[in-house]
């Protein structure tokens, strides 16, 4: 994808066009929204748009404005293995980036963050290191970061990707250039999760307010996540390797088997976190309705009906508890907390 591909972002890119014209680009963005499935691509664009060879727009000065996504750099960039663009991204069954995949330690991956800033670019004009949610660094690992983003070597851009810019260090945020990515304030559902929502909020304007109806909105949700965790198995154990080979050493296959378990966990986090981004989404639209802004201002529009009939049955200030109390459950998740424990918690403090 190129920059072109994103009309949604086209303000966004224009600024950024500018910079390039300019030769003002800064050294580090973090780019924030509410969809991740925005963040990686835009950044991967951004990318391609400094290192691309055949790009079909350029500056006065020279700079490309735009990438081909055709030329071989391009492609390399998109298939993960151009040697001047490094993706790092959270690891672990805590799903954290590690001070090991910022600086070499002894169990540090082949090629650490600092082997791409503190090297000569090899193929292209610029090097790029992107950062997929840096608020799951962890504090050794973002305190070895805070160091790379004080003094980096010309031509080196940090793109740092987050949901959730406010759990990043203060001090990492403030050497960033803050840039929004959000879809039109449109959140972008997939079918699984629509479906989901659609029955929750019904569920949730016809029962009652006492504990039996919360305990059925408890048990839709639980219901989708336990569906969301059995696809992602499935789809990790497809793609594993042990699936290719009928026999390997035990060790290697002790390997895969952690691996995969860690990436399964790593990638069911990031679904039940869009779910539940979801569900703060219609809570804040019935939080909106309550207070009497007009629907089309609606982040759901799909579920702006059933957003409204929640607010009519609920005060100013159980609207707003409910939007207060899902966001701390979605927060807590992030921690070594009980999953059902935590959200049946959440969920039996909600007014719906």
């Amino acid at each position: 994808m190129a920059w072109a591909d994103f009309p949604e972002q086209q303000p966004l890119v224009r600024l950024l066009q500018r910079s390039i014209e300019r030769d003002r680009l800064g050294h580090a963005y973090l780019l924030t929204g509410d969809d991740p499935a925005v963040l990686e691509p835009l950044a991967l664009a951004w990318a391609k748009t400094l290192n691309c060879t055949h790009a079909p727009a350029r500056a006065a000065n020279g700079a490309n404005l735009d990438s081909c996504g055709a030329c071989a750099a391009c492609r390399r960039m998109e298939q993960g293995n151009h040697p001047d663009v490094m993706v790092l991204r959270p690891e672990n069954k805590l799903r954290q980036i590690r001070i090991g995949q910022i600086i070499r330690r002894q169990n540090s991956p082949p090629r650490v963050l600092n082997d791409l800033v503190y090297a000569k670019p090899t193929e292209g004009s610029w090097k790029v290191g992107v950062l997929v949610a840096p608020d799951r660094l962890t504090r050794e690992a973002a305190n070895a970061l805070l160091k790379t983003l004080e003094e980096p070597p010309a031509r080196t851009l940090f793109l740092l990707l987050s949901t959730e810019p406010d759990r990043l260090l203060e001090t990492i945020r403030s050497r960033c250039l803050r840039l929004s990515c959000g879809s039109g304030g449109r959140l972008q559902l997939n079918a699984a999760d629509r479906a989901w929502l659609a029955a929750f909020a019904e569920l949730a304007i016809a029962g009652h307010k006492d504990l039996a109806g919360r305990y059925r909105l408890l048990g839709k949700l639980m219901e989708h996540l336990a569906q969301t965790k059995a696809a992602v198995e499935a789809e990790v154990d497809a793609a594993s390797p042990a699936q290719q080979y009928e026999e390997v050493p035990a060790d290697l296959a002790e390997q895969w088997e952690a691996e995969a378990k860690a990436a399964a966990e790593a990638e069911y986090s990031l679904r039940r976190s869009r779910c539940l981004q979801a569900l703060q989404a219609w809570l804040r639209d019935v939080w909106a309705c309550n207070l009497g802004l007009p629907i089309a201002m609606a982040t759901l529009p799909e579920f702006a009906p059933a957003a409204q009939a929640a607010a009519a049955r609920l005060t100013e200030a159980e609207a707003s508890e409910n939007l207060a109390v899902i966001e701390r459950t979605h927060r807590a998740l992030f921690g070594n907390v009980n999953e059902l424990l935590t959200l049946e918690v959440g969920l039996l403090q909600l007014k719906l």
